[in-house]
C-alpha cells in the first residue's frame, strides 16, 4: 500500500456509534478523491454497524461487501458482559476512503455527511478543518467600526482611506490567505489566552473566519457611522498589518458609495439585521434591499461597480394589508365597514391585537377570516391554542425527544415550534411582502411571560433582534408576521393580563353590547330567512345578566341544530344555562327560573 500522508494541521476524528456500538477513528489525507474533496483514512480497529439500511448508496454497499469478503471487516468479539448487543464489525486494517462521507457511510451503514458526522475529541466537526466550499456569488456584510476601543474608525479611517478592518492585535502572522476555522481557533486560543472569555473567543473565531475566508472581492459591505448607513464594495483581499493599538490590523480595501442613509429611514428588515450584536454580520439575506438603497445591482470586474436600472421585479415590494371589501363585510355580517377598517389600521400599526369578550362572540372565527383575507389565503395562517401547561419550548423552540428514522434511537433535538416555523416561512426570500398571521386562541390561559420569554421584547421592538435561549441564533420577528389573539373574559378576566401584555397588543372588544356583535344574530337570521325570536330572546337574556363578561354571544344560536324540532330548547338547556349556573355557583339562585326560555318569553312574547 502506498504511503498515505495525513493532511497537515488536522487531528484525529471519531464517530461514536449508538447503543454502545463502539467508536470509529480516522483522519484526513492530503490526496484528493474523485469528488474533489480530501480522502479519508479509516483506522484499524474502528467499529462499524453490521446492518446496512435501505437508503445506503450502491457504491458504499458494494464496498462494504468487498471489504467483508477480503476480511478487512471482521466480526467484533461478543461482549460477555452484555450478551445480545447490536452486531457490529471491526476494521482489521486501515481503509482508504474516497471522502469523509464515504467513510461515514461505511461506519453507519447508511449515507451521512462526513464533514458533520466526524468530530474531534472536543466535539468540533470535520467541516471546520476544510477550506471554504461553495458560497453565493455575491454576499453582503456588516462590519462595525464606530466604537473600536473608543475610536470611530468609520469616520476617522475607513471612509477616508477606502478600507474596512477588524482588530487582531493578539494574532500571530497569518500565512494562509483563506485560513480554516480550526486554524483560527488555534490562533485565538493561543493569542487570547487570559485576555478573553471562552464565549468571546468563540465569537472572535466566527468573525475572523467571516472576514478572512467567507468575505470575497465583489461582496457588498455596510457599516454604521454617526447614525447613518454607509454601503460599499469589497475590492481587495485581506491583508495583515500593524496599526495603532492593534485596532485595525486586518484590512480589506473598499469602494464606498458617496451617499449614506439615515438609520431611522432604513427598511425595517435592514434595521433588524443591523441590530445583531456582532462585529461582523452576514447581511446576504437583505442584499436585495441594500442594492435597492443604492439603486444598483450586480458587479463586473474589480475596477468598479456596474450601475444598472433596478427593475420592478428587483425592487422590494411594499408590505401592506389588502383593503377591506364590501364582500368581506357582507360575509362577516359586519354592517359597519368602519369597524373592519379600524381593525386593519390597528394591525398595520401595532402588528398584534387581541379580540376579547364573553364566550360565543365569534372571536376565533373572526380572527381566522380576517387573517385569511389579509394574508391572501389559509397557507399564510397558523393557529395555536394556549393552555396552562403551554411553554416557550412548545411555542417557539426547545429540545424534544425525536426518534431517528434510521437507527430508531431516541435523542433530544432542537425542534421549532409554530411561531419559529411561521417566522421562518415569512422571512423567506419572495415571501417578505406577503402578510403571515399567527392566531393564538385563548391567549390568556397560559403563563404569557413563560411562553414568550425573550420574544416579549420583539413584540414591541420589531426592528431589533435578540439572542435566542436554545439555538443561540440572533432572531427578529419578520415585519410581515402579524399576531391575533383571542381572550375569553368569562374564563379569566382581562384585568389579570399584565401591563407588558397590554402595551404590546391592541385590544378590541367583541361583546353583545357593542358592534359588530350587537345585532349580529338578527342579521344572520334575516339572511337565513328565519324568524327573529331567537335574537329577541338572546337580547332579553343578556339584559338580565349583570356582568358583561358573562354575557352570551350569538354563536350558540347560529348553528343548524338549533333550528330543528326542539333544537332551541335543547341548546338553551344544555349549552347556555350550564354557563349561567357556573356564573351563579353558590348563590342559591334558580337559574332556570331567571334565565329559562319560559321566563324570557313571558317578558318578550
Amino acid at each position: 500500500m502506498p504511503q498515505l500522508d495525513r493532511l497537515p494541521g488536522t487531528p484525529e476524528f471519531r464517530i461514536k456509534l449508538p447503543k454502545d456500538g463502539g467508536v470509529a477513528r480516522g483522519h484526513l489525507l492530503t490526496e484528493f478523491g474523485d469528488n474533489g474533496t480530501h480522502k479519508f483514512l479509516l483506522l484499524e480497529g474502528s467499529s462499524m454497524a453490521a446492518d446496512a439500511w435501505p437508503g445506503l448508496g450502491n457504491h458504499a454497499r458494494r464496498m462494504r461487501t468487498e471489504l467483508r469478503a477480503d476480511g478487512s471487516l471482521a466480526d467484533a468479539p461478543a461482549d460477555p458482559v452484555q450478551p445480545g448487543t447490536v452486531p457490529r464489525w471491526v476494521a482489521s486494517r486501515d481503509i482508504a476512503c474516497n471522502s469523509s462521507s464515504a467513510a461515514a457511510a461505511l461506519v453507519y451503514g447508511y449515507d451521512a455527511s462526513g464533514p458533520e458526522s466526524w468530530r474531534t475529541v472536543e466535539g468540533h466537526p470535520l467541516a471546520d478543518y476544510l477550506s471554504t466550499g461553495w458560497r453565493a456569488p455575491r454576499k453582503a456584510w456588516l462590519v462595525r467600526g464606530s466604537n473600536v476601543s473608543g475610536h470611530n474608525l468609520v469616520r476617522q479611517l475607513w471612509l477616508e482611506e477606502g478600507i474596512v478592518s477588524i482588530a487582531g492585535a493578539h494574532l500571530p502572522p497569518l500565512e494562509e490567505s483563506d485560513p480554516t476555522k480550526s486554524a483560527l481557533r488555534r490562533f485565538v486560543e493561543e493569542g487570547y489566552e487570559g485576555a478573553a472569555s471562552y464565549n468571546q473567543k468563540r465569537g472572535l473565531v466566527d468573525e475572523l473566519h467571516a472576514f478572512l475566508t467567507q468575505m470575497r472581492v465583489g461582496d457588498s459591505v455596510a457599516t454604521i457611522g454617526d447614525g447613518r448607513l454607509h454601503i460599499g464594495r469589497v475590492t481587495g483581499e485581506a491583508v495583515q498589518i500593524s496599526s495603532p493599538g492593534g485596532r485595525s490590523n486586518l484590512r480589506r480595501t473598499v469602494t464606498w458609495q458617496t451617499g449614506s442613509h439615515p438609520y431611522e429611514e432604513l427598511p425595517e428588515e435592514v434595521q433588524q439585521k443591523l441590530s445583531v450584536q456582532h462585529d461582523v454580520v452576514d447581511l446576504t439575506g437583505v442584499l436585495e434591499a441594500l442594492d435597492t438603497l443604492d439603486g444598483h445591482t450586480g458587479t463586473t470586474a474589480i475596477d468598479g461597480p456596474v450601475r444598472l436600472p433596478v427593475s420592478e421585479s428587483q425592487l422590494q415590494r411594499e408590505l401592506s394589508l389588502p383593503d377591506v371589501t364590501r364582500s368581506l363585510a357582507d360575509d362577516l355580517l359586519v354592517h359597519d365597514r368602519t369597524w373592519l377598517e379600524e381593525v386593519r389600521e390597528l394591525l398595520s400599526d401595532e402588528r398584534q391585537l387581541v379580540f376579547y369578550g364573553p364566550p360565543g362572540t365569534g372571536k376565533t372565527y373572526l380572527a381566522m377570516k380576517l387573517a385569511e383575507h389579509f394574508g391572501g389565503g389559509p397557507e399564510q395562517v397558523k393557529i395555536v391554542q394556549f393552555h396552562p401547561s403551554y411553554s416557550y419550548e412548545d411555542f417557539f423552540e426547545g429540545f424534544r425527544p425525536v426518534e431517528d428514522a434510521e437507527t430508531r434511537d431516541v435523542a433530544f433535538r432542537l425542534t421549532a415550534g409554530p411561531l419559529r416555523e411561521l417566522a421562518d416561512l415569512a422571512s423567506r426570500e419572495g415571501n417578505r411582502h406577503v402578510p403571515h398571521f399567527l392566531i393564538i386562541d385563548e391567549i390568556n390561559r397560559a403563563n404569557l411571560a413563560k411562553v414568550f420569554g425573550e420574544l416579549y421584547f420583539l413584540l414591541e421592538y420589531r426592528t431589533k433582534s435578540v439572542r435566542l435561549t436554545y439555538s443561540g441564533d440572533d432572531f427578529a420577528l419578520p415585519p410581515n408576521l402579524f399576531v391575533i389573539g383571542t381572550m375569553n373574559t368569562a374564563d379569566r378576566s382581562i384585568a389579570l393580563v399584565d401591563a407588558a401584555m397590554r402595551r404590546r397588543f391592541a385590544f378590541v372588544e367583541l361583546s353583545p353590547r357593542v358592534e359588530p356583535t350587537a345585532g349580529l344574530l338578527a342579521r344572520w337570521l334575516e339572511r337565513q330567512g328565519k324568524e327573529q325570536e331567537p335574537a329577541r330572546l338572546l337580547d332579553a337574556l343578556n339584559a338580565r345578566i349583570d356582568e358583561a363578561d358573562f354575557a352570551i354571544g350569538p354563536s350558540y344560536l347560529m348553528k343548524p341544530g338549533v333550528y330543528r324540532d326542539g333544537g332551541l330548547e335543547r341548546t338553551w338547556r344544555t349549552k347556555i344555562l350550564p354557563l349561567l349556573e357556573e356564573y351563579h355557583y353558590g348563590e342559591g339562585l334558580d337559574v332556570a327560573a331567571r334565565y329559562g326560555l319560559a321566563s324570557l318569553r313571558e317578558q318578550h312574547p
